[in-house]
């Protein structure tokens, strides 16, 4: 690890030893576990601050956006003097749709706020339902990647790589990173991953290991949302261009009521289960996004068909448009590096990652940069993971085994011999794992959930620890 981090807990005489029995960080000089659960500790105030500042970002990019094209036309120039802010725009939103991910992924730890109604509710309405996703959905995705970190069998993001075709041969070359980017801007490629994605943390998916088995559900009560959210809005637009204003608020209303009718009366055994049991119900999750989208839809018509502005096809280029290009651009430069190159250890399976301003809040969004002690303790908020890397680098073997990475392409200290790597640099040779690494399964990881079935899932720790060795 580096040494230039200076730790406020070292100045108090504090630090870390390993416990023998469940190789949990202890720190010494106050009682047992205490500065860890201090730095676990959530309120049901403070991420409000970071969200909002997310939606000021979203609302400055779009209003700036579209006040340059009304300048535009004012000033008789062609469309294509539109083309750099609508670029820019996209960059903007697409870091910010990121942001959202992060908003649900704090919400998916159950650490976005203390309260559990509050955490799930906010994280839907606030991160999920405006990118088209959920929370309990995520949440089983997610979960099950921290607890069967890099386990090709069992972590969700290592399948969901390998089936999008977004899966890299470590160790690579700075040469082979570049144009691994450099292909996702043919956007098929982004579309192809992100549909994938989608699949595996918005729908679910069977070979998920926190999954019911035995009660899959049906697949239609899945799709249902998916069918809602395309075929209102293209209803809505459709009958807006004949010049039938009255009958596209109508045909939201009749899809909007058929929908939430349907949800309504579903039963819910013919929904996915697992093995991590609902805050809020799958009835009133998917009730919810459908009501959520409707205030949406209905938003966008009533602007249209007021005179105000081309709301739909600004929602279809400065919000749609982002979601399948920049937003997953920017997913596909985070997941590629936390975690790519690394092996199963408790400390060696992610870094923790130094970067500039834009490239922390567009690619490692809500405390993502430092990402080796959120893997170590997943319940520790991502306002205090600094203060967690730092206390946790008084532990001998995390100071030894962690790597520090500074800067994506290139190092803020030149070429001087003695720096940490770049984050093309630590997924080259020099860095690979060891074949022989160590077997780590995260049992903690579902320290806030409510598990239906635990033999279901210690049977899954087990047969990982197996088919690692």
């Amino acid at each position: 690890m580096a040494g230039n981090f200076r730790s406020s807990m070292a100045d108090a005489g504090l630090t870390i030893r390993e416990s023998a029995t469940s190789g949990e960080a202890r720190p010494r000089g106050v009682r047992r576990g205490d500065a860890i659960r201090e730095l676990k500790k959530r309120d049901n105030y403070t991420n409000f601050r970071h969200i909002a500042f997310v939606y000021l970002v979203i609302a400055a990019s779009i209003g700036l956006t579209i006040w340059s094209y009304g300048a535009v036309a004012e000033a008789g120039l062609g469309w294509w003097w539109n083309i750099p802010m609508t670029l820019l725009c996209i960059a903007a939103v697409g870091a910010s749709q990121h942001q959202f991910g992060g908003v649900i992924h704090e919400g998916t730890h159950f650490i976005l706020f203390e309260n559990k109604i509050l955490n799930e509710l906010a994280s839907d309405w606030l991160g999920g339902f405006p990118i088209y996703t959920s929370t309990f959905q995520y949440r089983l995705h997610h979960l099950a990647h921290h607890q069967f970190i890099n386990d090709p069998l069992r972590d969700p993001d290592w399948a969901q790589l390998n089936e999008s075709g977004h899966d890299l041969d470590f160790p690579i070359t700075h040469f082979e990173m570049l144009k691994e980017l450099g292909k996702q801007l043919w956007l098929p490629n982004l579309f192809r991953y992100m549909i994938v994605r989608a699949r595996y943390s918005a729908l679910g998916t069977d070979n998920n290991p926190y999954m019911d088995r035995e009660r899959k559900g049906e697949r239609l009560p899945t799709l249902m949302g998916v069918i809602y959210a395309v075929t209102a809005p293209a209803a809505a637009i459709t009958l807006i261009k004949l010049g039938h204003d009255a009958w596209a608020f109508a045909a939201l209303g009749v899809t909007t009521a058929a929908a939430v009718a349907y949800f309504y009366f579903l039963d819910e055994e013919k929904l996915p289960h697992a093995h991590v049991e609902t805050v809020i119900s799958h009835r009133t999750t998917n009730i919810s996004r459908v009501v959520y989208m409707a205030i949406l839809y209905f938003a966008l018509t009533g602007i249209e068909v007021a005179g105000w502005g081309h709301a739909w096809a600004y929602f279809g280029l400065l919000w749609i448009l982002p979601l399948f290009t920049a937003f997953p651009l920017f997913m596909i430069m985070r997941q590629w590096v936390q975690h790519g190159n690394a092996d199963r250890g408790r400390y060696t399976n992610t870094r923790v990652f130094l970067v500039n301003p834009f490239i922390r809040y567009a690619v490692f969004p809500f405390g993502m940069d430092y990402h080796l002690p959120h893997h170590v303790f997943a319940s520790v908020p991502h306002y205090k993971l600094k203060g967690l890397h730092e206390l946790l680098l008084q532990d001998p073997e995390y100071r030894e085994k962690g790597i520090v990475v500074e800067g994506y392409f290139n190092s803020p200290h030149g070429a001087v011999e003695d720096r940490n790597p770049t984050v093309i640099e630590v997924l080259g040779e020099k860095y690979a794992p060891k074949p022989d690494g160590e077997v780590y399964v995260d049992t903690n990881t579902l320290e806030y959930a409510q598990v239906r079935d635990p033999d279901a899932i210690a049977r899954e720790n087990e047969a990982s620890v197996r088919d690692g060795k």
